[in-house]
């Protein structure tokens, strides 16, 4: 005889499944302890893979000085990346139950991120779009079979959302076909009006029902692929290193450049995390906002590590372009990160002008830092770093403040 308060198989709040498949509902809102799963950190692990050959080719086109040509390249693959990524994690948020055919479908994904990784070197170089379209094609394939798996398992206006979801994600698979078929020139164009289409899926389907993506877990799982995002900067930036010092032993030029890194990745790292965000997720439009907001957080820590790697190259004379260059490539990523992270997450938090401005007047000086020459990549460093101990203290002098205030108010 069960118990008349344990979940039923399928109910939000039952246990996940590994064993016979079962119903794809929706999981609960308010589920205690939602964490990330092996499988969404496997899923997060294999797209990193995409983000750093997108990386690497933003190097190259870097150091050969073809540096519009290769940041247009990049934001278009890196947008096919992040949009697969963000689409199956808003999904998992709501209907992950673990089944052995919803790992199976996952795995397709997996498997589409890695075509596209093969095909971002063609993509940048002879603008070959064809290996990333199929690679974004199986992934998004497999996310509207979990649609269509999620409508089946449900009914009215929940049904209606799924469906607009995998109907959605079938025609925006259509119109990327133009980046093939069509000419070089219009390309541009049919970039910008899919990523416009692709954004607006989301809104059109949820605007009679809202999906049951779980706060606490979508601000966890945002916040390990900033992680792993980061740690690949730091990847690329100690294999960029040690390549140059192995050929030329140009530690004086380096130790800047290394030093300075580290502090930008360091100091990104604590600026993000400073402060959890998962209680300002509280609606569709300020998750909406928030979610596509991290296109450029993500992009930005990625092109980072990109940056660095320039920086070196250029130190050690591989590379075709001017110190200036070499630093705005580290410097402008920053700066963005640093105002994109304040406004998603950090003004929410801030109390006063003085602690409002404080990234925001990071990111200029870190802009201001270009113009240093050979010291720049170390400076936007320091400023990074000093951003950091400065919002601590900040914060650290309020918490004092109200103690003290609280202390001497009169007892009620």
């Amino acid at each position: 005889m069960t118990s008349s308060s344990a979940p039923s198989p399928g109910s939000p709040g039952a246990p996940k499944s590994q064993g016979p498949l079962r119903r794809l509902t929706a999981r609960g809102r308010d589920e205690a302890h939602r964490v990330s799963s092996p499988l969404e950190l496997f899923f997060d692990l294999c797209f990193v893979v995409a983000i750093a050959q997108a990386g690497a080719q933003l190097v190259h086109s870097g150091v050969e000085g073809h540096v519009g040509d290769g940041i247009l390249n990049y934001a278009l693959v890196f947008f096919s990346i992040w949009w697969a990524w963000m689409n199956f994690t808003w999904f998992a948020s709501a209907y992950d139950n673990d089944d052995a055919l919803y790992r199976v479908v996952t795995l397709v994904q997996i498997a589409g991120v890695l075509v596209l990784a093969a095909g971002v070197p063609p993509a940048f170089e002879h603008h070959d779009y064809l290996v990333v379209w199929l690679g974004y094609l199986i992934m998004r394939l497999a996310m509207a079979a979990q649609w269509l798996r999620a409508a089946g398992s449900t009914g009215g206006a929940e049904r209606t959302t799924a469906l607009r979801y995998a109907g959605g994600v079938l025609l925006c698979l259509v119109g990327w076909l133009g980046l093939v078929l069509l000419p070089e020139p219009a390309r541009i164009w049919v970039f910008l009006v899919m990523v416009i289409a692709e954004l607006c899926v989301p809104v059109y389907a949820e605007k009679d029902r809202q999906t049951s993506w779980h706060p606490h877990h979508i601000a966890e799982r945002y916040g390990l692929f900033t992680i792993i995002v980061l740690g690949e900067s730091i990847a690329a930036a100690t294999v960029a290193v040690k390549s140059a010092v192995d050929e030329h032993s140009a530690l004086g030029e380096l130790l800047p450049i290394a030093a300075g890194g580290l502090l930008i990745v360091f100091s990104a790292w604590w600026i993000y995390f400073v402060v959890p965000i998962h209680g300002h997720l509280r609606s569709n439009t300020q998750a909406f906002l928030w979610g596509y907001g991290h296109y450029l957080i993500f992009s930005s820590a990625a092109a980072i590590g990109a940056g660095l790697e320039v920086a070196v190259e250029q130190a050690v004379g591989k590379a075709h372009i001017s110190t200036l260059s070499a630093s705005a490539a580290v410097t402008l990523p920053t700066a963005l990160y640093l105002l994109t992270v304040w406004a998603l997450h950090s003004r929410h938090f801030k109390i006063g002008i003085t602690q409002q401005l404080v990234l925001p007047v990071t990111a200029l000086l870190v802009i201001c830092c270009t113009f240093l020459g050979a010291w720049a990549v170390f400076a936007a460093g320091l400023v990074s770093a000093a951003a950091v101990v400065a919002g601590t203290t900040l914060t650290a002098r309020r918490a004092a403040r109200g103690r003290r205030a609280g202390a001497t108010a009169p007892a009620a």
